[in-house]
């Protein structure tokens, strides 16, 4: 009898237990896995899915002459021979006068202003990306060697580097010889610095060379944090706001510049989720532009890019949430369902570009590594991986995930 007794109170006493637990596990946020933890990663399956497109790819790479800044010129430009120039996109001749100042016509682009050093900068970085990638697959010297060709050319060699700055980026004729606005066209540098810490500890890697662009890109991080242009940026309130931190996060990690890289875990925090997102997982701030949806997708790809840069075992930005409940995960949920079927999307189509998105989302890939959500992989898998639209490929810094990961 008392043995009856002893099963029957341990049973009451594991059903207790199974009904005080459920209920708190089910509380919490799924979390994301460890920042450092490899072994259930998607990084082989992005290998496999990309491999004969990534060894196409640096084929065409290994071929380039290089082509820095100082290739190309506009009369336009207020800046020198050495000076990165570009206008703002979106800014017009005043049909009523033609030499007084541009006119801004949100979302649509014009085609005749200077664009070509923007250009030159995302052929560097799809060059280096490409490299770093196949040298990530093979491990063949070759790829590295004709990397640190271009990134010579861009940031060493002084009779074609690129001053450390963006002094005349973004200009507009008649009103600005450069502004804030146009640090965004910097986020093309980001694969450049990712691919070269790919290839840090080859056989091949010149790490003369290397400590040399790494001080280039020193001297654009000090630019980037004390101008009034770069101050500017920083405190943008929508998409320009979150490349400011995600680009200096990915050269403050390159130069190993651990303070910078707290200060944009704390922003990303305290600034960008709180700020920018809504509760529902949405950006407000960019739903209300005239790009609704390529805006959206460009701003979530950004954020998420922030938590894969800089997430650690000790901090992931991952299984961060603001008091109120603001997270990426949000915001990667708010945005799928428009990216699985996007007859869905509620708001008006883009003026421009509707039809070219989406592709390959880098925040489908960095978000189902984090989270294991097999859905959106799939999703990524299925979606476009090498656009040749210029517009789609200006707006997609990450260009070779396997590199990120």
């Amino acid at each position: 009898m008392i043995y009856k007794r002893i099963i029957i109170c341990w049973a009451l006493f594991i059903a207790i237990a199974n009904i005080q637990w459920r209920p708190l596990a089910a509380e919490g946020l799924p979390q994301a896995k460890p920042a450092t933890d490899k072994k259930d990663d998607y990084k082989a399956e992005v290998m496999k899915t990309l491999r004969k497109q990534i060894l196409t790819q640096a084929g065409w790479a290994i071929q380039q002459q290089s082509v820095t800044v100082t290739a190309h010129a506009s009369p336009r430009s207020a800046g020198g021979k050495h000076d990165f120039f570009s206008e703002g996109d979106y800014w017009w001749p005043n049909p009523q006068s033609p030499d007084s100042p541009y006119v801004q016509r949100d979302g649509m682009s014009n085609p005749d202003n200077f664009v070509a050093h923007r250009q030159a900068m995302i052929r560097l970085s799809q060059i280096v990306g490409a490299l770093a990638a196949a040298y990530e697959l093979t491990h063949d010297d070759k790829y590295v060697k004709q990397a640190l060709q271009h990134c010579k050319a861009w940031f060493v060699d002084t009779a074609t580097m690129m001053n450390p700055n963006l002094q005349y980026a973004q200009a507009i004729k008649g009103r600005f010889t450069g502004r804030g606005i146009g640090i965004i066209d910097t986020i093309q540098l980001m694969e450049v610095v990712l691919g070269l810490e790919v290839m840090e500890n080859a056989k091949g890697m010149d790490h003369q060379l290397l400590e040399a662009i790494r001080r280039w890109f020193e001297q654009y991080l000090q630019w980037l944090t004390t101008h009034q242009y770069g101050k500017d940026e920083m405190n943008a309130t929508n998409n320009h706001g979150t490349c400011w931190v995600m680009q200096t996060a990915a050269f403050a990690r390159f130069t190993h510049n651990e303070k910078l890289m707290q200060f944009c875990r704390d922003r990303y925090k305290t600034v960008l989720l709180p700020n920018q997102m809504a509760a529902d997982g949405s950006f407000p701030q960019e739903l209300r532009r005239t790009k609704p949806y390529g805006y959206s997708i460009f701003n979530l790809d950004a954020m998420t890019t922030i938590c894969q840069l800089l997430s650690t075992k000790v901090d992931n930005l991952w299984n961060y949430s603001t008091p109120d409940g603001r997270n990426i995960r949000k915001g990667v949920e708010y945005l799928y369902p428009f990216i699985a079927d996007k007859s869905k999307w509620p708001k008006q189509p883009d003026v421009m570009y509707w039809d070219n998105w989406p592709v390959a989302q880098p925040f489908l890939l960095f978000g189902a590594n984090a989270y294991g959500n097999k859905d959106w992989f799939s999703t990524w898998k299925k979606l476009d991986h090498s656009s040749e639209v210029e517009e789609v490929i200006r707006n997609l810094p990450v260009r070779h995930p396997l590199i990120w990961l």
